[in-house]
């Protein structure tokens, strides 16, 4: 023994590791198998559940086979107990594992119905009493794994011995023998085991919940030994078994096999009938009555509610005094009446007994009397919906559960036995007198037949047998079917019948004159066939099969039935413009004798001549305008052009049909869609092109999105190849408003998207490729890296780093910073030192003084970065060539139309420009420029250059002739002390100097001048009372200087 122990401690350790370990099923399974397998007692084995008390209170029966039966309900709900253990030992443990719902239906059919079953839930922790369950204390936030994994492996391992006992192939059966002697009982109820050696169990256990009361086992051997037999009904435990099914492995009363097998899906089961058992003795009281858990009173074993409280049986014990009473679950669950189980909410039967939910509380003697008690037809009532019998305690149909409509007689008033019927029977039976009621013979028969045709139906659905076939060969075949069931007769005979009537009408068709004769007498009426010619199209079977459904299986009536549902349909599809008959009964033939399928196959040939006209390659013909069907037309107009209605259709037709209309017929049909009013109409079909002044429909006309102008198709096509060719980019706008202005980025990207568009579907395809060149070079131009060639004008990218570059169109090298020609002295030098050798060493270069000066720090474009080598002249306006961009060569800011500042009033071409800008500087005199420059110690040159032409000033200069723009000298006289420039250009050489030096003028500003120059940028210029004009002046200089910066695009040194 203590080997075994050892063994078993052993075993107990590792099963409870693989239990709390996860992905060790396997481990744990064949540690139980061991512990199970293990030879000991119960009482040595089990440390923490009283297993042997559970097995012994919770066996019971006569013999072997109901004592394993009681063991089985045992396993199960071990099973549910083992489910709880293993949540609670999972590292996934359920949302709700701290509490356990009595209510739960499982619950209570399981482990609440045994002995035992809570204490166990109290060892996993469950002990704390609820209203409606068990859960964990309030202070416990965890449960104690190593206790929970010990009890569950108890579980695990009573159970499987249980289910080896169960499956007789337990190693050691007579540790159970011991403990439960019925286990030793044969099924005849003869033991092999003396009953003094029955052991019996400690009655003081404290964990144990309250029980029904046990006298002694020495009462339960009473009933063995006297041979009284407690075999009850399974299902409601009030009356002795009459039937037992082997299917559903049930032993049932008469009116619960009655009820349980009434459902169709067990209608076929195999029922032994068996004669009860229970003798005339009576047993003792503990075994014929039963105490109520809730009220403590004893009542009778037949009641199955209490007399006092009228709970069921199986009802829980009253809540204590200190807990709230139980609320009553009506919404979620009920209870039924019958067998007390308790049910789902969303049920509408039973789950056990399957009556209907309002079913009412059946009597306690048997629902259903025998033939021979008396008041039989008093206590019976016809239900006059199915006319099915019914006894009076049940209000509702036991067939078709609809509720009676005479109300049932009271019990109180039911009459007193007949004396008469309370003699025997005589030993000579009457001859009239019937062994069974002729109205519950009536009824049994109906219900089986009924049950039998629905059997058979459902059958003959699953063979792709409709109801129709099925009850008609059910009527032909009748009981002398050889071939088996009425589905096998259709698959077999019902081809051979359909043949015969198919003959049995071709007969009839050789002679229609007894045939018509014949119909007029069945039909008892003229159904107007007497134009009808005979025909020699035979009956197809589909119209056979139809006519003997019709009829009911009879194949004269069939045939005949049948040339008379032809002939109707004859006469349907003569109505309907087919005159041919044989036709007409050809295509009923072929469709199986359905109207629908033959008007399919009589208008095919109708429209072969329409099929093959879609279906021909061939070009649809035009539409003659002209056409005198005037209906003809308008549905071609319909059908090829999808207009909406018939009347615009007219409409179309009779604008084109107008004297001198310059109409098309495709531009009249877009101009009656968008429209049905005839002036709208005429309107968009004469549009004026305002370049050529010819007269075209709105559809041939073409306009940009920047304006409401509208052009023909082929002047926007000469407009736009003609600019692409020979303009710039910029040029590409509207022909008549010149729109849109291209110098704002934001409308330039909008606008040269939408045009592409437009261009891609009109201008030839090496046009729209030279367009896509010239824009591409647009958005290069923006690149940082993007430089124009000195010498030239080609542009390219250069991602280099040395000064000098290369161009690729003419192989000439620039510099990269300086844009200027590359010269070998450039080299190792910067540009301003560059620029300083020149003037001291290079002779042209001195030759040619400031106006070299001038060249050489001419215009650059602020949008391409493109250099001109030209003095900024008279005109601050100006365009570059490349880019056609429009800006002030004084301070580089923008020439524009539509002015992005809110408070300008100034209308048309104009720029904003800074008070330090050449534009409002030129109107100076030289010597205030130069007192400037010397205010700020600023060097400039008065002197004129050694070698250079005296008398004419020679800086190169934009001048406009006619339509041209050129470059040339300056010309104009030069003025002594002004470095040999004329007097433009002398103030312009000054300026410079300002600029690159950043130097303001505002401080030699008058008074009206900063007055001015405070209104142009929006400076307050009001004047305090009393102020004197030198203190205003400085307020007003201080706050123009501080508010209004210099301008961020002017030209600075370097």
């Amino acid at each position: 023994m203590a080997t075994l122990s050892v063994q078993l401690e052993e075993v107990r350790s590792q099963a409870e590791k693989s239990l709390s370990s996860p992905g060790s099923a396997q481990e744990l399974r064949t540690g139980v198998s061991t512990m199970a397998s293990i030879p000991l007692p119960p009482s040595a084995k089990y440390q923490h559940i009283a297993a042997e008390v559970m097995v012994i209170e919770n066996s019971g029966g006569n013999n072997r086979k109901e004592t394993l039966a009681s063991l089985q309900k045992l396993s199960t709900a071990l099973n549910i107990l083992e489910k709880y253990g293993s949540n609670l030992t999972s590292s996934n443990r359920p949302k709700y594992w701290r509490t356990v719902k009595h209510n739960n239906p499982v619950f209570r059919a399981t482990v609440d119905a045994i002995h035992g079953g809570r204490a166990v839930l109290c060892l996993y922790g469950y002990t704390n009493q609820q209203p409606d369950g068990l859960s964990f204390p309030d202070e416990v936030t965890e449960p104690d794994i190593a206790k929970v994994a010990s009890v569950t492996l108890e579980v695990m391992s009573l159970r499987m011995e249980l289910d080896m006992l169960i499956k007789e192939d337990h190693p050691h059966p007579e540790f159970f023998e011991r403990i439960v002697p019925s286990l030793s009982c044969k099924d005849d109820g003869e033991c092999c085991v003396d009953t003094a050696a029955v052991i019996s169990p400690s009655s003081n256990i404290p964990w144990d919940r309250p029980s029904l009361p046990i006298a002694s086992l020495s009462s339960l051997s009473f009933g063995k030994q006297t041979g009284i037999s407690l075999e009850n009904c399974s299902i409601c435990g009030i009356f002795p078994v009459a039937s037992h099914c082997s299917t559903c492995v049930q032993r049932l009363c008469s009116e619960c096999d009655r009820l349980y097998h009434s459902h169709p899906g067990r209608a076929m089961h195999n029922r032994i009938q068996v004669a009860s058992s229970r003798p005339s003795k009576s047993i003792s009281a503990s075994l014929a009555t039963w105490q109520c858990s809730y009220c403590t009173t004893v009542n009778t074993m037949k009641q199955v509610l209490c007399e006092t409280c009228e709970r069921p049986r199986l009802a829980t014990a009253a809540p204590s005094v200190q807990e709230e009473p139980q609320q009553p679950s009506t919404i979620t669950e009920w209870q039924c009446k019958s067998c007390t189980v308790v049910n789902a909410g969303s049920s509408v039967l039973c789950e056990v007994c399957e009556r209907p939910r309002l079913a009412t509380r059946p009597p306690v003697t048997p629902s259903r009397p025998s033939p021979s008690t008396a008041g039989l037809l008093d206590s019976q009532w016809v239900c006059q919906f199915c006319t099915y019998a019914n006894h009076t305690p049940s209000s509702r149909c036991e067939i078709c559960d609809l509720a009676r409509s005479d109300p049932a007689p009271s019990p109180s008033k039911v009459l007193p036995l007949s004396p008469v019927k309370q003699f025997h029977p005589l030993s000579i039976k009457p001859k009239f007198t019937p062994s069974e009621d002729p109205d519950l013979k009536r009824q049994r028969l109906m219900r089986e037949e009924g049950l039998k045709l629905i059997q058979l139906i459902r059958e003959g659905e699953m063979k792709g047998v409709s109801p129709e076939e099925v009850y008609t060969s059910l009527r032909v075949s009748g009981s002398s079917n050889v071939s088996g069931t009425p589905c096998d007769w259709v698959k077999t005979e019902l081809p051979l019948r359909l043949d015969e009537i198919c003959a049995i009408a071709a007969s009839f068709q050789h002679s229609p004159k007894p045939l018509h004769s014949a119909l007029f007498n069945c039909t008892g009426q003229d159904g107007g066939l007497e134009g009808l010619k005979s025909s020699s199209v035979p009956i197809s079977r589909a119209e056979a099969k139809q006519a003997w459904l019709t009829v009911g299986g009879d194949s004269e009536k069939a045939a005949r039935q049948a040339l008379r549902d032809r002939r109707i349909k004859v006469k349907e599809l003569t109505s309907l413009g087919f005159t041919d008959t044989a036709a007409c009964e050809e295509a009923l033939r072929q469709s199986g004798g359905e109207v629908r399928g033959a008007l399919v196959l009589l208008q095919r040939p109708l429209l072969e001549p329409f099929h093959k006209r879609m279906w021909s390659e061939d070009p649809e013909p035009p539409i003659d305008i002209n056409h005198p069907d005037k209906q003809r037309v308008c549905r071609r107009l319909l059908a090829v052009y999808d207009l909406p209605s018939w009347g615009r259709c007219e409409l179309v037709l009779s604008l084109l049909r107008e004297p001198s209309a310059p109409y098309t017929l495709e531009d009249v049909v877009q101009a009656v869609r968008e429209s049905h009013d005839r002036d709208f109409i005429r309107r968009v079909l004469t549009k004026e092109c305002p370049i050529c002044l010819s007269v075209f429909p709105h559809s041939k006309m073409q306009s940009l999105t920047s304006c409401q102008c509208s052009v023909c198709s082929g002047c926007f096509k000469q407009h736009f190849t003609i600019v692409v060719r020979d303009k710039h980019i910029r040029d590409m706008v509207c022909p008549v408003c010149w729109e849109p202005d291209i110098n704002d980025p934001e409308h330039l990207n909008s606008y040269f998207s939408t045009l592409d568009i437009q261009l891609r579907e009109c201008l030839e395809p090496e046009v729209y490729e030279l367009f896509h060149k010239k824009l591409t070079e647009q958005a290069l131009i923006k690149d940082p890296k993007f430089l124009w060639c000195s010498h030239c004008s080609y542009g390219f990218i250069y991602d280099g780093n040395q000064l000098k570059v290369t161009c690729l169109q003419c192989r000439n090298s620039f510099c990269a910073q300086c844009k200027k020609p590359w010269e070998a002295q450039h080299t190792g030098l910067s540009c301003e030192q560059f620029q300083l050798w020149k003037r001291e060493n290079d002779p042209e270069y001195q030759r040619q003084g400031l106006a070299g000066y001038l060249r050489d720090n001419g215009i650059t474009c602020p949008n391409c970065r493109f250099q001109y080598a030209l003095a900024r002249g008279g005109c601050m306006h100006f365009s570059c060539s490349q880019c056609r961009y429009q800006f002030c060569s004084g301070c580089n800011n923008p020439f524009h139309t539509t002015c992005a500042v809110a408070q300008c009033s100034v209308t048309g071409l104009h720029a904003h420009h800074p008070r330090d800008c050449l534009f409002y500087l030129r109107d100076w005199e030289p010597a205030r420029l130069q007192a400037l420059l010397q205010k700020n110690a600023v060097a400039f040159n008065t002197d004129t250059a050694p070698g250079t032409h005296t008398g004419v000033c020679g800086v190169i200069e934009q001048k406009d002739e006619g339509a041209h723009q050129t470059d040339s000298a300056c010309g104009a006289q030069t003025q002594p002390g002004q470095a040999g420039l004329c007097e433009k250009h002398y103030r312009e050489y000054l300026v410079s100097l300002i600029n690159g030096h950043s130097i303001d003028p505002a401080p030699l500003f008058s008074l009206n001048e900063l007055v001015l120059a405070c209104k142009r940028y929006q400076v307050n210029i009001t004047r305090g009372e009393g102020e004197e004009d030198r203190p205003f002046f400085t307020r007003l200089l201080k706050k123009l200087i501080e508010d209004v910066p210099l301008g961020d695009k002017v030209p600075r040194k370097k």
